[in-house]
C-alpha cells in the first residue's frame, strides 16, 4: 500500500481521536465484534459510513440512510463515522480507505457509485466488512451487497397510475439507464398493465452511462416531462434523483400528477409542489441499514447478498396526501399477493 500523505495521516489523527471505542488489527482495521449480548458487541464495532454525492440533507437517498444510522447510535450506542465525498465523486476510494484505515468496521458504502472504488480498497483491508447499499455488482469476500427489489414498489405505483389515469397514457422519467434503473421502469410498466393492458406507457431515460448527470439535470427532466404531458399523459413516474423536481415542475405546470422515488416526496419537497404528487415508491433504506448495523453489533456475520422487498419492510408506496385513498383497498390486495407469490414483478423491461 502506498505511505499515507500527510494529509492524510493528520486526518486519520483526527478521526481517531473521534472514536468512542474500537479495537484495531494489525491491517488497521477494527476487528470483529465478539459474541454475547449486544450492549457488549456493540462496543467493539465502530461504523463508518461513506454517503453518496451530496451527502445528508438531500431530503432522499442519504437522508433515508442517514435516518438507519441515527437510530443505530440511539438505539445502540455505537459511534459512529459519516463522511461524505467531495460534489464531483472523485475522492470516492479515499473516502473509503480514510474510514478503513482509521479502524471503522464495517464501513458502509451508499449507492452505486462506490462499486468500482471498492474493488479497490476492499481486498486491502481483507479484515474490514464493507456493506454496499444499493449494488449487487461487487463480489468479494469482504463486500455485504445490500439490494432492493425496487421494482416491487414500482409496480405497486405503477397499478396507481393505471387506477388513477384518465387518459390512459402515463410516463417514467429514469435519471441514467443502468439495471437498477431498468427495474423500476419493468415493475411500473407490469403494473399498470396488470390494471389497464392497453394502457399507453412513454419512458425514457436522460443520460446513459457513463454519463450519471442524469441524477442531477432537473431541467432535462421538466422537458422530458412537460413532453409526455403535452402529448396525454396525465402521470410520470419519476426514477431520476435530483433530476425529479424538474418532473414535479412540469407536473406543476400541466395541472397534472407526479410520482416519486425513494422517500415520501410529498413530505420532503418544497411545500407549492407537494400537491402534485400523487405516491411515491419507497425504499426504506433505514430499516436496511439499522438491520444490517444490529447485525454486526451482535456479533452476527454480515456477508452476501442480502435482499429487501415487500415481504422484508424493504420497499413500499407512499400513502400521505390521500391522494391513493380510493384505491388503497385494490393496492393493499396487489401488495400481499407479490408477498405471498401470487404475483410475480419482472425485474427487467
Amino acid at each position: 500500500m502506498p505511505r499515507p500523505s500527510a494529509a492524510r495521516l493528520l486526518a486519520i489523527c483526527l478521526l481517531l481521536c473521534s472514536l468512542t471505542a474500537c479495537t484495531t488489527t494489525g491491517n488497521g482495521a477494527a476487528a470483529g465484534p465478539a459474541s454475547g449480548k449486544d450492549g457488549a458487541a456493540a462496543s467493539k464495532i465502530a461504523v463508518g459510513v461513506a454517503y453518496s454525492r451530496g451527502g445528508r440533507g438531500d431530503k432522499s437517498f442519504n437522508d433515508s440512510v442517514g435516518a438507519g444510522v441515527d437510530r443505530a447510535k440511539a438505539e445502540l450506542g455505537v459511534p459512529v463515522k459519516e463522511l461524505s465525498p467531495n460534489a464531483a465523486g472523485s475522492d470516492l476510494e479515499e473516502v473509503l480507505r480514510l474510514l478503513a484505515e482509521t479502524g471503522h468496521n464495517p464501513v458502509l458504502a451508499v449507492g452505486f457509485f462506490y462499486a468500482q472504488p471498492l474493488t479497490k480498497v476492499a481486498p486491502a483491508f481483507p479484515r474490514t466488512q464493507f456493506v454496499i447499499i444499493d449494488d449487487a455488482t461487487v463480489k468479494l469476500p469482504n463486500v455485504t451487497n445490500v439490494a432492493f427489489r425496487e421494482e416491487e414498489a414500482s409496480y405497486l405505483v405503477g397499478a396507481a397510475a393505471a387506477l388513477k389515469s384518465a387518459t390512459g397514457r402515463i410516463g417514467f422519467i429514469g435519471g441514467v439507464q443502468t439495471p437498477p434503473q431498468e427495474s423500476f421502469l419493468a415493475g411500473y410498466a407490469a403494473g399498470a398493465r396488470k390494471i389497464n393492458p392497453k394502457i399507453h406507457l412513454s419512458s425514457v431515460f436522460i443520460t446513459q452511462p457513463p454519463d450519471f448527470s442524469g441524477f442531477s439535470s432537473p431541467d432535462k427532466a421538466q422537458e422530458a416531462a412537460r413532453g409526455m404531458y403535452d402529448s396525454g399523459a396525465d402521470i410520470v413516474y419519476h426514477a431520476a434523483g435530483a433530476s425529479g423536481l424538474g418532473v414535479f415542475q412540469a407536473a406543476k405546470a400541466a395541472g397534472k400528477w407526479a410520482i416519486g422515488v425513494d422517500v415520501d416526496q410529498r413530505k420532503t419537497v418544497d411545500p407549492e409542489l407537494a400537491d402534485v404528487i400523487l405516491t411515491s415508491a419507497t425504499k426504506e433504506l433505514d430499516v436496511a441499514v439499522l438491520r444490517v448495523i444490529q447485525e454486526a453489533a451482535a456479533g452476527k456475520a454480515v456477508y452476501g447478498l442480502r435482499e429487501f422487498g415487500l415481504k422484508e419492510e424493504g420497499v413500499a408506496y407512499a400513502t400521505s396526501g390521500g391522494g391513493i385513498s380510493d384505491i388503497a383497498p385494490r393496492l393493499e390486495e396487489i401488495r400481499k399477493q407479490i408477498i405471498s407469490g401470487r404475483i410475480t414483478v419482472p425485474a427487467v423491461p
